[in-house]
């Protein structure tokens, strides 16, 4: 998402109707969607759904009130959905926002939006030419402490960002068994890239700007068969600013972003991610520079981030406002997702445009 385009949800007012979205994929992560909203939420519920194995999900369809259709393309063709909610395989999404275009169906897609820049910006495109909203779930924006850390940007208490640095690892590569989709090459290319690390570089995007450099490496060391499962890579700011970041996804849970600013620095991490984040400040005395500040913590309220992206999402909808765009922050994230990929293949620096 890029900062142009649809207004932070709080600006906004309730919408006149509630949104009837349809969750397409109902494995562990679209019935998380599905629970972070349904009777909760006053501007969107899931009315249908449709999954591979419907037999799996007939028990969580029951219990909240989900009819269940038999495909994708039904879903797209039902008069009493307003939008869908993808929850889907990575390489599957690209051709499901384009056919919920064409159907004039509103789209959320889980992250990323697809595997390469190309196809990314055709989907984007075609949810601009047929006038629907397009979200995705990076659902990091939502953080209240990511938030406060782009305010100390704006506001020039952080100062100029000089470097950040993240990491975003856990146990994936021992969850699924072998010939597991997630495994595929096509679907988890340069490893924890695409379920983790994409998180990470669309939260640096939205604190230091685009990337226009990338330097990667990628490999498969901890078993014998799936993708990689440690990858890392050197990033380099349009705007000037450094970073790297890592993705190790054969070892335990853990993430951590730190931003470093002329002024101080600022750092969020944990072991688990799905709550509202702690944030860590640390700042130079100005009177003395030599005088070693003690880091301070703040808490902020708690906040679901899969709500506050899907009603998001359902403002946008009412407002017809723009979310993902073509040009946007979601479309820029594929393009480096890709150059990494070329990089860790290639052993070389790639540059993007």
């Amino acid at each position: 998402m890029a900062r142009n385009t649809c207004v932070h949800p709080m600006a906004l007012l309730g919408i006149q109707n509630m949104i009837r979205a349809a969750i397409i994929g109902m494995g562990v992560w679209g019935q998380n969607l599905v629970n972070s909203v349904q009777g909760l939420s006053k501007d969107i519920q899931f009315v249908a759904g449709a999954t591979r194995t419907p037999a799996k999900a007939a028990e969580f369809a029951a219990k909240h009130n989900i009819r269940m259709l038999d495909s994708y393309e039904a879903a797209l063709a039902d008069a009493a959905i307003d939008a869908v909610v993808l929850a889907t395989p990575h390489s599957m999404h690209t051709d499901q926002i384009v056919a919920a275009a064409k159907a004039g169906k509103h789209v959320f897609c889980e992250k990323p939006l697809g595997l390469d820049h190309a196809s990314t910006k055709r989907a984007a495109e075609a949810a601009a030419q047929h006038n629907v909203i397009l979200g995705v779930g990076y659902n990091w924006r939502y953080q209240p402490a990511l938030q406060e850390i782009r305010r100390m940007i704006d506001d020039g208490r952080l100062g100029k960002v000089l470097h950040i640095e993240g990491n975003f690892c856990g146990p994936s590569a021992y969850r699924f068994p072998k010939g597991h989709w997630r495994h595929a090459s096509d679907e988890s290319p340069a490893g924890g890239m695409t379920g983790r690390g994409v998180h990470v570089i669309d939260a640096m995007m939205y604190l230091a700007g685009p990337i226009d450099r990338v330097t990667a490496q990628s490999k498969r060391l901890a078993q014998d068969f799936g993708s990689d499962d440690t990858t890392s890579m050197l990033l380099h700011f349009a705007g000037g600013s450094t970073g790297y970041l890592g993705t190790i996804i054969a070892t335990a849970e853990t993430w951590r972003m730190q931003v470093f600013g002329s002024n101080g620095w600022v750092e969020v991490g944990d072991v688990s991610h799905l709550h509202t984040w702690n944030l860590t400040t640390c700042m130079i005395d100005r009177s003395n520079v030599t005088n070693k500040q003690k880091p301070v913590t703040t808490s902020f309220p708690e906040t679901s981030t899969e709500r506050a992206e899907l009603e998001h999402f359902a403002l946008c909808i009412s407002k017809q406002q723009p979310l993902v765009t073509p040009e946007g922050d979601a479309v820029r994230n594929a393009a480096v997702l890709e150059a990494i990929i070329r990089s860790s293949t290639t052993h070389s620096t790639v540059q993007l445009g």
